[in-house]
């Protein structure tokens, strides 16, 4: 009987040292704080330019915003996406994007909105920031790599591929920028991702691959420490229209796109999460320029 004890006691200690540590690891792990903020906007223009599915009786004038993420994580602080390239608002912006699309996007990017600024706001700094999350290649997500030389530059291997050699169907419009990610961009440290990842391994920061409006998208998903769930989708789903049925007006694959907008919307609903759009002027007046704990 004596022995029996002894077995047990010894067992008890054994099962109870993983579960310690385990809780412990999570309370290390939970991010402390995420903040929303904005690389400037584009518009105003119709609805229908950039989802030409929304129905006429249904079109408005939108002027959306250029969202931007910044992650306030025990191991690190992690920005997601990096915005319009700083050119844009130094009255570069003709002989940084093709001519069209400034005309047609109407950027209103002040200097303060360049994700350098945002962070020097919030006390940061770009060379203190751990890891740098690219959603996509495109002009108004990738736009300022180049201030983060010694961060790791986390991309879907795909969409690298899509930034540097696009193919035919992605180069319309202009939307890759060769001069946001050539030069010194090509040697930085790349986390070459293909499919979900877990950034930091504890489940706090999860990274999604959401393909649809490119090759290669990825939206991120974030528990909080308060218990709160994000998830930012950004061009996985541009705005609530988009959650509506009508799907964005520039995608790689329609089908792809549906796909990722239905996996996000089960993330939300079975996790109780919240669901920010990565162009939604209502959500973003609502939600946006603020930390979320």
């Amino acid at each position: 009987m004596k022995r029996l004890g002894i077995v047990a006691a010894l067992l008890g200690i054994l099962f109870a040292v993983p579960s310690t540590a385990v809780g412990q690891a999570t309370a290390v792990g939970q991010v402390r704080g995420v903040y929303w903020a904005t690389s400037g906007f584009f518009g105003p223009f119709n609805i229908q330019d950039l989802i030409p599915t929304v129905p006429k009786e249904k079109a408005r004038n939108i002027t959306i915003p250029i969202s931007m993420w910044v992650i306030d994580h025990p191991k690190g602080l992690v920005v997601y996406d990096t915005g319009n390239n700083a050119a844009i608002s130094d009255g570069k912006c003709k002989s940084h994007w093709a001519a069209g699309n400034c005309e047609g996007l109407k950027p209103s990017q002040k200097r303060e909105d360049v994700i350098d600024a945002q962070l020097k706001k919030l006390g940061h700094s770009p060379d203190k920031v751990k890891a740098v999350i690219t959603s996509h290649a495109h002009l108004d997500h990738i736009g300022n790599i180049k201030l983060f030389p010694k961060a790791v530059h986390v991309m879907q291997k795909k969409e690298l591929y899509q930034a540097w050699w696009p193919e035919k169907f992605q180069r319309a419009g202009d939307v890759f920028v060769m001069g946001d990610f050539d030069g010194p961009a090509r040697d930085f440290n790349y986390l070459e991702l293909d499919g979900d990842y877990d950034l930091f391994g504890d489940g706090s920061i999860v990274i999604l691959s959401t393909p649809g409006h490119t090759l290669g998208h990825q939206s991120v998903r974030v528990k909080l420490a308060s218990g709160r769930t994000i998830v930012m989708a950004q061009d996985a789903i541009w705005m609530q229209e988009n959650l509506d049925g009508y799907p964005a007006g520039l995608n790689y694959s329609v089908k792809d796109y549906t796909n990722s907008v239905h996996r996000l919307k089960m993330i939300r609903d079975l996790e109780g999460a919240d669901l920010y759009f990565g162009h939604d002027q209502d959500q973003y007046k609502a939600h946006g320029g603020k930390w979320h704990k």
